[in-house]
């Protein structure tokens, strides 16, 4: 195994990180005259640079490499992203400081600040930067705006979006993942337009920010609960934007909007979140709630996406159903190929098929039944796969949710913040509910909800490989 790639490829996603902090350094400036931001960057660019040029001749990734690389990654890019955030003395410690950098890094949203608004402008962009830059993937960027390594790209394209529905939209990885930023970047624009006709201009640019990586940290102390029925619209289209495909986002701009109408992904996913948001507001009408069916569409669009926004408190909706129904949800995600997080509808549907088609063969012996979605033939490797990252994902929720419990959270916290954390949703049921924070939960758990984010952002294998012994044998 060589390490000079993944030193190459770890200084130059540094590097990047340090030029794009001297965002907030700036408005720090003006704000404070502090210099501290802009220290923090000159360092990390004068560290990173020799560490380039000693590994600069770094060619290719070795299989082993790319596993390892995906993860320090996310794990460099968080630790430098907690930085700003422990010097500014916002955060109370250091693991407060890297707990908010790792949601904020993996799209998770979980946040540990009681007083948002209260909080430093730079402070506030940087932790809404942190979530942008995550959003379509760490390397996903590296890969296109530095074009090396040439062997390793489609294989770290497939762990950032592993899944039946994951594409390449063009023949090579990187034209891909130059296309792919194309789109992201373009969305994230047109909704800080729409969103400045209401919101001041860097409340737009923050949340459009967040909006567009299924992150969900927000400016203010209520989330979105404040804000005008057109900015939630808003918001509420650009997250089942971010929850589609993006390869299909392609195909609509190339081949027409009927390109979504004959997805059947899109189709399911269409369906499910006006079921549910419909079920939810039936249940709410004849219990006499008073929630709106913006706010209940919202609300329910925010978990399955992962985004994680709040519209209203739905820790008070009565009955008890209704937050079981949002809780159900936090393990679907939406599509894959999105920026959203959890198992991703389309494996749940694969596994659904896969019951079906062998109740059919428990039956009949003989026959031959492929599992099938739509026209699709589904591969029996690609079935064995789904089924190990199911159950994988399953397994740590149930030991998460355990540890919590033995933490001194009561049984509806835990289960929460495990399914919060796995699916990087961010807000959850119970303690950590819909207007409250995880700043109270104990120093080993804040720990364990930021592996299982970093877990359940690279969809488990990618980690899980580092921990086995034939990954470390030569």
């Amino acid at each position: 195994m060589s390490l000079k790639p993944t030193f190459r490829l770890l200084s130059i996603l540094i590097a990047l990180l340090s030029i794009f902090l001297l965002i907030p350094a700036t408005i720090e400036y003006f704000e404070t005259k502090n210099l501290y931001l802009f220290q923090v960057s000159v360092i990390s660019i004068l560290c990173s640079i020799p560490v380039w040029y000693f590994s600069r001749k770094a060619q290719s990734f070795s299989n082993k490499d790319v596993f390892l690389v995906i993860v320090l990654c996310w794990i460099a890019a968080s630790f430098f992203g907690s930085i700003p955030f422990f010097l500014s003395g916002s955060f109370d410690g250091y693991s407060n400081a890297l707990f908010e950098a790792v949601s904020g890094v993996t799209t998770t949203g979980a946040t540990i600040l009681v007083d948002i608004e209260s909080m430093p402008k730079s402070i506030l962009f940087w932790r809404s930067f942190l979530q942008w830059f995550g959003g379509l993937g760490i390397v996903i960027f590296t890969i296109a705006l530095l074009p090396l390594l040439g062997v390793s790209g489609e294989k770290i394209f497939n762990l950032e979006y592993p899944g039946p529905s994951s594409e390449k939209i063009t023949p090579r990885i990187k034209d891909t993942a130059r296309l792919l930023i194309k789109f992201y970047v373009g969305f994230t624009v047109t909704l800080f337009f729409l969103l400045s006709y209401n919101m001041s201009f860097f409340d737009a640019i923050c949340h459009a920010m967040t909006t567009m990586p299924s992150g969900g940290f927000s400016t203010f102390n209520d989330s979105i609960n404040g804000q005008s029925d057109y900015i939630k619209s808003i918001i509420l289209l650009f997250m089942l934007i971010t929850g589609t495909n993006f390869a299909l986002h392609f195909r609509a701009v190339n081949l027409g909007l009927k390109s979504y109408q004959r997805d059947r992904e899109f189709q399911y996913y269409i369906l499910v979140c006006i079921f549910f948001s419909g079920l939810i507001f039936s249940l709410g009408y004849f219990n006499s709630e008073e929630n709106s069916p913006l706010d209940i569409a919202f609300q329910t669009v925010s978990i399955i996406t992962t985004t994680g926004y709040t519209s209203t408190n739905y820790s008070n909706w009565t009955p008890f159903i209704s937050q079981y129904l949002l809780f159900i949800l936090m393990f679907a995600g939406a599509m894959g190929g999105s920026t959203s997080g959890g198992i991703k509808l389309i494996r749940i549907v694969a596994l659904f098929k896969y019951v079906r088609v062998e109740l059919k063969r428990a039956l009949h012996e003989k026959a031959i039944i492929p599992v099938r979605i739509g026209r699709q033939v589904l591969s029996d490797e690609l079935i064995r796969k789904t089924l190990a990252f199911f159950l994988f994902y399953v397994l740590f929720f149930f030991l998460a949710s355990i540890v919590f419990v033995m933490l001194g959270d009561n049984l509806e916290s835990s289960i929460g913040a495990a399914a919060s954390a796995m699916g990087n949703i961010g807000p959850s049921i119970g303690e950590y509910g819909a207007m409250n924070n995880y700043s109270d939960m104990h120093a080993v758990g804040k720990y364990l909800m930021m592996f299982g984010m970093i877990l359940g952002r690279l969809e488990i294998f990618a980690v899980l490989v580092l921990f086995t012994k034939t990954f470390w044998r030569s």
